[in-house]
C-alpha cells in the first residue's frame, strides 16, 4: 500500500509515527500529483488545512483519513475522529484488510457530501443540484463543514488574527462576545432552487450559516440535524436579534437549543442563493471565500473519507 501524508501547520514527521506500524506501507510526504501515485491520504490539520486541499482531494478521489491537529477540528469530529487516538484506530481498521477497505460497503470508508460556493459575479447560474465545479465560469470553492455570512464572517475574520493556540482554546467565543455588540444586521435575501427559485428569507439578518456538518467554531451546534450524506445543505438564519438577547442565547448554540428561539429559522435544500444590500464576506471552514452575492450548493458524495467504527 502507498500512503501520502499531508502535514499541516505545526505538524511534523513526529505526528506520523503512530501510523507507521511497520507493515509494508510505502510513505510519501505531500499531496500526490495524480491518483496513481498513492492509495490513501492522511491529512494532519484542522478545518482550514482540509479546506485548502479539498479541490485536489476531490480530483484525486482517494480515501482520506483526517487526523485532528488544528485549532478547529469540527470536520474530524463529525467523522467520529475526536482525537489522534481515534484516527489511529480508524487507520488500523483500514489497513487490516486493505483491498476490502478500498471497495467494500461495510468498510470504514464512506462517501460524503461537500458544500460548494460560486460567486454570482463569476457565474450567474453555474451550479445545478448535482454540478461539479466549472473552471471556465468562475472559481467555485469546496467547503467541508460550514459557510457563514454576516456576524459569523466578521467573527471568523477577527479570530483568524488571534494566535493559533488561542484560536484552539475558545478563540471563536472570545471573538464573538465583542462582535455581537458592534455588528449591524443587513438586509439579506436567501432563495432556494426547489426546482424553481423561491425566496426563503428576506429580512435584516445577523447570520446565515450553510451547514454540511452539524458543528463549527469548535463545537457550536449551529445545525444539529445536518448530515454529510443526505445531498442537502442545512441553512440556519438568525434574524434581527437584539445584542443583549443574542449574548444570552449564544451558550445555547453549543447544545443546539437556539433553534427554539424566535427569529431563528432553518431550511434545507440542495442549492441556495444569498444576496445582500452591500457585499458581505463569506467564510467557510474559517477561511475567506468570496463576497456576496453567491450561490451555495451541495456536491453529493464528493469525498471519500475514512471514519471511526
Amino acid at each position: 500500500m502507498r500512503a501520502a501524508a499531508i502535514l499541516g501547520l505545526g505538524c511534523s514527521l513526529r505526528n506520523l509515527r503512530p501510523f507507521q506500524t511497520g507493515q509494508a506501507i510505502e510513505w510519501r510526504i505531500g499531496l500526490p500529483g495524480a491518483a496513481d501515485q498513492a492509495d490513501v491520504i492522511l491529512l494532519f490539520g484542522g478545518d482550514g488545512t482540509i479546506h485548502r486541499h479539498l479541490s485536489q482531494l476531490v480530483k484525486l478521489g482517494l480515501p482520506v483519513l483526517v487526523v485532528p491537529a488544528g485549532s478547529g477540528n469540527d470536520f474530524a469530529r463529525a467523522l467520529g475522529l475526536r482525537c489522534i487516538r481515534d484516527s489511529v484506530a480508524a487507520w488500523r481498521s483500514f489497513i487490516a484488510a486493505p483491498g476490502a477497505a478500498l471497495t467494500a460497503d461495510k468498510s470504514n470508508v464512506r462517501a460524503i457530501d461537500l458544500g460548494i460556493i460560486t460567486p454570482l459575479s463569476a457565474a450567474e447560474d453555474v451550479i445545478s443540484a448535482n454540478a461539479a465545479p466549472d473552471s471556465s465560469r468562475g472559481t467555485p470553492v469546496y467547503f467541508c463543514s460550514v459557510a457563514g455570512v454576516g456576524l459569523d464572517s466578521e467573527v471568523a475574520r477577527r479570530a483568524a488574527a488571534l494566535p493559533r493556540w488561542l484560536r484552539g482554546h475558545g478563540g471563536y467565543a472570545l471573538t464573538l462576545a465583542p462582535t455581537i455588540f458592534s455588528f449591524v444586521p443587513q438586509l439579506m435575501t436567501i432563495s432556494s432552487a426547489d426546482p424553481a427559485w423561491t425566496v426563503r428569507s428576506r429580512q435584516p439578518t445577523l447570520l446565515a450559516a450553510f451547514a454540511n456538518t452539524s458543528t463549527y467554531g469548535g463545537g457550536m451546534k449551529i445545525a444539529p440535524l445536518a448530515e454529510m450524506d443526505d445531498g442537502q445543505i442545512d441553512l440556519c438564519v438568525l434574524g434581527g436579534i437584539r445584542p443583549f438577547k443574542l449574548a444570552c442565547m449564544f451558550p445555547t448554540v453549543y447544545f443546539g437549543r437556539h433553534l427554539k428561539v424566535r427569529n431563528v429559522t432553518c431550511f434545507r435544500a440542495s442549492r441556495f442563493r444569498v444576496q445582500t444590500e452591500t457585499p458581505l464576506s463569506i467564510y467557510a471552514d474559517g477561511e475567506y471565500v468570496c463576497d456576496t452575492p453567491a450561490e451555495v450548493a451541495v456536491a453529493p458524495a464528493a469525498l471519500r473519507v475514512i471514519i471511526a467504527l
